[in-house]
């Protein structure tokens, strides 16, 4: 009885924790080194800013009174297994950039929804401008979940496969004019 299991692209769990550590990490140092709404000047497009988003991307519900916590904490834990279980039935190899994808988007969704049952938010702290045109504070995780929604759409670019279209006959497309057609 052979027992040998096929390798899978579970092994690119790896990035997802590396993602987590670095997320953590650095909000963190943030938190420990900044008050809410503390400010450094990085250069002229760049600040480091501590901020609290209690919504979702671009604080998109964040002005409701509480229960989008959990409503982003169930979601993101959903999209965690949907996304684990998918890594674990993708081949090792042949699909990497879909694989990379998927790992970036599930460490970023952990590295935000620590926050969420932590505090309550997310913390945010990277700060992109250029002169009084602001793009919204986000933080490592959000840059994984980005560049990770971006591969994924790649890969669908990429990875289509032609339609193959028979040419009809025009007996075929005669027949095709003589059927009712169905509502």
């Amino acid at each position: 009885m052979n027992t040998r299991r096929t390798p899978n692209a579970s092994r690119w769990l790896l990035l997802s924790g590396l993602i987590v550590i670095a997320d953590q990490l650095s909000k963190w140092v943030i938190v420990q080194s900044f008050d809410l709404y503390d400010s450094v000047t990085v250069n002229v497009i760049l600040n480091i800013q501590r901020l609290h988003n209690f919504g979702a991307a671009f604080s998109f519900l964040g002005d409701q009174d509480g229960w989008q916590r959990w409503f982003f904490i169930i979601l993101a834990l959903v999209v965690c297994v949907v996304i684990t279980v998918w890594l674990f039935k993708l081949p090792a190899r042949g699909q990497w950039l879909l694989v990379s994808a998927l790992a970036l988007v599930l460490g970023g969704a952990i590295g935000n929804v620590i926050d969420r049952i932590r505090f309550g938010y997310v913390v945010d702290f990277i700060q992109v401008h250029w002169r009084d045109a602001y793009f919204p504070t986000f933080n490592v995780a959000d840059i994984a979940i980005s560049i990770g929604a971006g591969l994924l759409i790649l890969d669908a670019l990429l990875s289509r496969e032609p339609v193959a279209v028979e040419p009809v006959s025009e007996e075929d497309a005669a027949t095709d004019q003589d059927k009712p057609v169905e509502s």
